[in-house]
């Protein structure tokens, strides 16, 4: 009889640190202590606290342990799992060195700790709970109920008032009306064919939050689709997912191949007539195929380029067929709201934003990993609170959401509920959810031109304003960050930025202006610093710095003139030293070698 169940994070962030090995040493130790029949070993997809990993939760007792390594698994089955003592130092509460750590030992539910008690799991209900190759589990947790539950008792258009009156809006970046689109695909001829499509290409910088439901709950995704197929009428679906994500892959594969096992996906599902399957579709990782048209015409087999709208994909999408396509979060809400009802949804957040948001914390943040949170948490609340601050004592500057297509949003709004209108309001945008912070060492110029190189770098080519225009404004950045800009540059940015916005043929180019445009609202002080002062405030931009020796400070220990890589250092021995600015190549590992603070970058 089971006795203990043993959750180990499967998900890549934790699989990039030893979690998988963690996992065989465990099982192995767990055998050589006669534990098998009593203990089982449950993968799972993330837990979320990334940066903890790997991650490992032992039921009944709710102990969250975390950075566990190989060689911790003897002690944890002996310890824990054979006498019945917590070890305390790998304990979640200990090794996050939590404030809130009242009792000496491990919290016994995850809603007590500060990174999880003002989330609210909806599209992550599933992910670190269950094991996601494991079909029944997600059966168990009322998996393919709401499938049944469509097919069964509601027509299609119950199906799509449903997701109407929920106020679902599109997790994927443009946060349109999910019930809207579907409605317009129900409509047109019987017996036109139709698709459902699934876009998994997610490609914004620091982005994370579709690969981790793919890798904890992949069913979810299934059985969203096949209410969709149902709901405006198509038998088949495509699920185009970036081929850099091997472990999502995998468990869509053996999701999709348990449920036509099952009968859940195939002809006649649930005795009712209705036919629907799925395919998968490998991205070779070209960004501009997140964009619903060139990802439509890269399933066709062609080049990944977007097409002119309108039509909309509802209308003519995949195969010049009537085509619903939503993001892996907005498919993953699908199968809750059909459950719990629209107006269970509609409860949590916003007027205009109903439901919660997944976030990929990344960047300057003490707990880096996802969160989901209701809409019109502030962004204090997520960065303070659950993911406890900035980190090394420094101040929080901004926060980039949306990626490329976002922009930056600044402490002065650090009060500003999260949900899509405020966030378009002060400059940025929900994009598809990633938000990297920024502390008080970031350049915010530099920022910007990281964003504007990889659009320029993703750029399909299609349209002259994006291939030609961005690279315009990259120019001009380039000459801001070396010095040699004028102020009749930043002129030409906003009006380089504004053409792009209005004559770029699909939302990538149209957005790609944002994290310039945004840094040049809230930070163009440090715009003006780099070009009337040539400085740059943050002392990033490598052109404008340079590194002296103070002569008083100096003990000629010749440390720094051993380790510079240019041989820029010289002086002798107990003497003073010198840097020749001319070799100098500004990489600052003078610096890091210095132990006298003899080293000043300016």
């Amino acid at each position: 009889m089971i006795r203990s169940h043993v959750l180990v994070c499967g998900g890549t962030g934790c699989t990039a640190n030893n979690s998988t090995q963690v996992r065989e040493a465990l099982e192995k130790e767990i055998a050589a202590k006669g534990l098998d029949g009593e203990i089982q070993v449950v993968p799972t997809g993330c837990f979320g606290l990334c940066a903890l990993g790997p991650v490992m939760i032992v039921y009944p007792e709710g102990v969250f342990y975390s950075q566990v390594k190989p060689e911790d698994v003897p002690e944890i089955v002996e310890e824990h799992l054979l006498k019945g003592r917590v070890v305390e130092r790998l304990v979640y509460n200990e090794t996050a060195q939590q404030a809130e750590a009242a009792a000496h030992h491990a919290a016994t539910s995850l809603s007590e700790t500060a990174f999880y008690k003002k989330q609210h799991r909806v599209a992550l209900r599933n992910c670190g709970v269950i094991n996601p190759e494991v079909i029944e589990e997600y059966i168990a947790m009322d998996g393919y109920f709401a499938l049944a539950k469509v097919l069964k008792e509601m027509t299609p258009m119950d199906v799509v008032n449903e997701i109407s009156k929920s106020g679902l809006r599109g997790r994927g970046g443009g946060g349109f009306p999910t019930g809207t689109k579907w409605k317009f695909a129900l409509g047109g001829e019987p017996g036109t064919k139709k698709y459902v499509v699934c876009n998994a290409d997610e490609g914004d910088p620091g982005a994370f939050m579709d690969r981790s439901v793919l890798e904890g709950d992949p069913h979810a995704v299934l059985e969203a689709m096949a209410i969709a197929g149902y709901a405006i009428g198509a038998d088949e679906g495509y699920i185009y997912v970036r081929a850099e994500y091997p472990i999502a892959v995998k468990r869509l594969e053996i999701a999709i191949k348990q449920a036509r096992e099952l009968g859940l996906l195939g002809k006649d599902i649930f005795g009712t007539g209705f036919n629907f399957d799925i395919q998968l579709r490998l991205g070779a990782g070209a960004f501009v195929c997140g964009e619903e048209t060139a990802l439509l015409t890269s399933i066709e087999g062609n080049r990944g380029e977007p097409r002119p709208r309108p039509p909309f994909p509802a209308v003519k999408g995949l195969f010049g067929k009537p085509t619903v396509i939503n993001n892996v979060e907005t498919y993953a809400n699908i199968p809750q709201i059909i459950l719990n009802g629209a107006e269970w949804f509609a409860s949590m957040g916003t007027e205009k934003s109903k439901g919660t948001k997944v976030f990929a914390l990344g960047g300057k943040i003490t707990n880096t990993g996802l969160v989901e949170i209701p809409m019109g948490t502030t962004l204090r609340e997520v960065i303070e609170e659950i993911g406890g601050g900035v980190p090394n004592g420094k101040k929080f500057k901004a926060a980039q959401t949306g990626g490329p297509s976002g922009g930056c949003i600044p402490a002065e709004h650090f009060d500003v509920p999260i949900d899509y209108d405020n966030l378009i309001a002060i400059g940025s945008m929900m994009g598809s959810g990633g938000m990297i912070v920024m502390d008080e060492d970031n350049c915010m110029v530099d920022i910007a031109k990281f964003f504007l190189e990889f659009t320029c770098d993703e750029s399909c080519g299609k349209c002259t304003p994006c291939r030609i225009g961005t690279k315009r404004m990259l120019e001009i950045m380039n000459k801001i960050t070396s010095g040699q800009a004028t102020m009749d540059d930043l002129d030409k940015l906003e009006e380089l930025a504004a053409y792009i916005q209005a004559n770029a043929l699909c939302g990538l180019g149209n957005t790609a202006p944002n994290p310039v445009l945004s840094t040049l609202r809230y930070f163009r002080d440090e715009y003006e610093a780099h070009i009337k002062d040539h400085t740059c405030p943050a002392g990033v931009c490598r052109a404008l710095l340079s590194f002296e020796i103070i002569a008083d400070k100096c003990k000629g220990c010749t440390l720094c003139a051993r380790n510079c890589p240019a041989g820029a250092i010289s002086g002798a021995v107990k003497q003073a030293h010198v840097i020749d600015q001319d070799k100098c190549i500004k990489c600052g590992v003078c610096i890091q070698n210095c132990k006298f603070d003899a080293i000043i970058k300016k």
